[in-house]
């Protein structure tokens, strides 16, 4: 068996793959198919300052390989998180990446200031989200720095920045997170999508347009990966698409040190489980003992 551990933001990782937030609550539900210590890593649902209901009216839609949300980022939390969840998500044998998102800069610092006071191991700070209002962090080099250093500056917690794929530059991008601090990005959010029924004349969306995530985005979140990967000296964590160990597979060679698998569990409970078994055995049939060899491996024309 190929040595799968990749050893990023201060922790070993069994293996390199992590369930990515938004798609895997606080991990309770999935527990009934298999055990959380199976996984690399699991990315908590996006954490707010304070609850949220989440969006009004429809939330989610199917498109072709894809799903179209703004479900708002209904969260119970960050309090009750500290106090009911991430008590049960440390007894689960893997890295937990507590994802928080927040409207502005001092409810993030707020958030920071509260997971500082515990045992949370790493922070993914979510700056891409596309449902909230407003302008994200992520999308200017400008905001991007200047978010990461202001967490930086109050937190002494590995730091992951999850960057937005809706910009021009996705690597002068991670450079400006690696500047602020961080010791990490992971790439790409959802891309902003719109869908439209044409018998209402309606947007199926209540809030018009969402994120678009699943499998029809992969080969952007490669390219996107690629670019952040040669841009930056720190790890970088891939998303986007990934359905299968051939995807997990590709973002590794193009520089992702872990990734997140997310809308393919929508679709198949077990592919996070299937993927991880696959790329041992891809490993084994390549004779490749051991994963690291692979983290930026392609060889570009």
């Amino acid at each position: 068996m190929a040595d799968l551990n990749v050893n990023i933001l201060g922790h070993d990782f069994k293996n390199p793959v992590i369930m990515s937030s938004g798609v895997f609550g606080y991990g309770r539900e999935y527990e009934e198919f298999f055990p959380l210590e199976a996984l690399g890593g699991m990315a908590t649902k996006g954490t707010t300052l304070h609850k949220r209901n989440g969006s009004e009216g429809k939330r989610i839609t199917e498109t072709p390989s894809g799903l179209l949300f703004s479900v708002g980022l209904q969260n119970p939390g960050i309090d009750y998180y500290i106090e009911n969840e991430l008590p049960n998500l440390l007894t689960k044998n893997t890295n937990i990446l507590t994802n928080v998102a927040a409207s502005d800069k001092e409810e993030y610092l707020q958030i920071i200031d509260k997971l500082e006071q515990t045992d949370a191991p790493i922070i993914e700070l979510n700056i891409s989200c596309p449902n909230l209002s407003g302008e994200p962090y992520g999308v200017s080099c400008s905001s991007t720095e200047m978010i990461t250093r202001a967490v930086r500056e109050r937190t002494k917690k590995p730091l992951t920045v999850k960057l937005s794929p809706n910009v021009g530059n996705i690597g002068e991008i991670a450079k400006a997170a690696e500047a602020g601090g961080a010791d990490a990005v992971s790439l790409i959010n959802a891309i902003s999508g719109m869908k439209i029924d044409i018998n209402t004349r309606r947007p199926f969306l209540r809030n018009n347009h969402g994120g678009f995530s699943g499998a029809a985005i992969f080969p952007i979140a490669l390219r996107m990966v690629w670019e952040a990967a040669n841009a930056v000296d720190i790890p970088v964590l891939g998303i986007g698409g990934i359905s299968s160990s051939e995807d997990a597979l590709q973002m590794i060679m193009a520089g992702a040190s872990c990734v997140e698998v997310g809308c393919a569990i929508f679709k198949d409970p077990y592919a996070p489980i299937k993927i991880i078994n696959e790329i041992d055995q891809w490993c084994d049939d390549h004779g490749v003992k051991d994963i690291n060899e692979l983290i930026g491996a392609v060889e570009p024309w």
